[in-house]
């Protein structure tokens, strides 16, 4: 089977199940040897920082020499960056190995009306994958919410990860911080580890304890207090952690708070028995790498990519623009998912931008790029701020038009930001590559 056929045959599939639940993935794995079981993982769920703590923790490791398997989605430029190993993502023809192998089983299953949903069938491709390299640890990200999750297939984990909770994908798991959280509880095992990221909304907090209590789980909250902060800028952030001097490489505050939860993984491993240097975590800080998250390009202009699509993603990408580029003139490219919370992140980044060209991301759910440049310029009209400057949102047909006009627009002093959808970064990264890293 070719690369091309396996993405067909994967995308062939339905996005989302006629009734949720584990059974069809735990189905479809017991029938493929249930690889899952010879796999140790760290389970990663939360409404956002879950890219940034999963690539520190997987990169730490990895830098301690041991074979680690990284699951996430979505991808961001190429499918198979989904799963990887030691940094490197599985090879087009290892994809379609492994599909070529596993889709019979998913006909199989389709004849008995088990239809196994796109995740379900990448979740177990990448299950065989890890099995097969004898990977020693798996950082596995949670696809949609936790509890019924297809990745919460797996045992009781080395440690269960909860990270920052806000109001996303509401119509899925529910229109509270507290029912969302539950969902998210729902990777916590009996007697496990459970790491919780510091800056809770209460109502989640509690559910989080609460969850914890009642499942055994030694709950550590994985505060700043052992970080300080030396300096930062647009290449990253210099901390100190117990008196070690680390390089974050990701931008943003909220990033601080994500490095404090994957050195409370690592220090939750290290009383495992895991051997992990302090040379490691260091050397895994240095070179982690989380794309399309307040990804730099340029200094010169700022050029800034950011996929961002929630509020509270949004509101720490407004945090780190009013941080990063106080008194730059800042020019937006920006697409967003229509069933994304459009007002809300027009909202944390109103009076950010001195323009804004719209795009359309290449997805069904995508808003179009007029709609999207009526609502900017509808919050424009409403703003006292548009009195005293002349802001105008435009859309626009092709990324590479949008990106030139806005680096027109913003001059060698000022700043560019792609963001609004891991999608519109996904089609505007390899653009930027080869523009300015080419």
């Amino acid at each position: 089977m070719e690369y091309g056929e396996a993405l067909n045959k994967i995308h062939s599939l339905q996005r989302f199940g006629t009734k949720p639940g584990l059974e069809r993935i735990r189905k479809l794995l017991a029938l493929l040897g249930n690889p899952q079981e010879r796999l140790k993982f760290i389970h990663v769920a939360g409404t956002n920082g879950k890219g940034s703590v999963c690539a520190l923790t997987a990169s730490v490791l990895s830098r301690a020499n041991y074979k680690t398997g990284l699951y996430i989605s979505p991808y961001i430029s190429d499918f198979c960056e989904r799963m990887q190993i030691n940094g490197r993502m599985i090879p087009h023809t290892d994809l379609a190995a492994l599909v070529e192998h596993t889709f019979p089983f998913v006909e199989r299953m389709a004849q008995n009306e088990e239809e196994i949903t796109e995740f379900e069938f990448i979740t177990a491709l990448a299950m065989q994958w890890f099995a097969q390299q004898n990977c020693d640890v798996v950082v596995l990200e949670v696809g949609l919410g936790g509890r019924l999750d297809a990745t919460n297939v797996i045992p009781t984990p080395l440690v269960s990860v909860i990270l920052s909770i806000s109001l996303d994908h509401t119509a899925v798991l529910g229109d509270t911080v507290e029912k969302i959280a539950y969902e998210k509880c729902g990777i916590i095992k009996e007697n496990g580890i459970t790491v919780c990221y510091s800056d809770q909304p209460e109502g989640a907090m509690e559910v989080i304890r609460t969850v914890a209590s009642e499942r055994q789980n030694q709950l550590v909250i994985a505060d700043t207090t052992g970080i300080c902060e030396r300096s930062s800028g647009l290449t990253g952030t210099k901390l100190d952690y117990r008196g070690l001097p680390l390089r974050l490489p990701f931008l943003g505050e909220h990033q601080v708070k994500n490095a404090a939860a994957a050195l409370a993984v690592v220090e939750v491993l290290r009383g495992q028995g895991w051997v992990i240097p302090d040379r490691a975590v260091a050397s895994g800080f240095d070179h982690a790498v989380n794309p399309a998250r307040l990804e730099v390009f340029s200094t010169s202009p700022v050029v800034l990519l950011d996929g961002a699509h929630n509020p509270g993603g949004t509101a720490a990408l407004a945090a780190a623009l009013k941080k990063y580029l106080n008194g730059k003139r800042v020019v937006a490219v920006m697409g967003m998912l229509a069933d994304k919370d459009v007002d809300s992140a027009l909202r944390n980044l109103s009076g950010l931008f001195s323009h804004v060209f719209t795009l359309a991301p290449n997805n069904p759910r995508a808003m179009s790029a007029t709609q999207l440049a009526q609502l900017w310029n509808s919050i424009a009209l409403n703003s006292r701020k548009a009195h005293s400057e002349d802001f105008s949102a435009q859309p626009c047909a092709y990324v590479e038009d949008a990106v030139e006009r806005a680096l027109a627009l913003a001059g060698k002093d000022g700043a560019v930001v792609i963001c609004g959808s891991l999608y519109l970064a996904g089609e505007v990264r390899p653009y930027l590559v080869q523009k300015f890293q080419g």
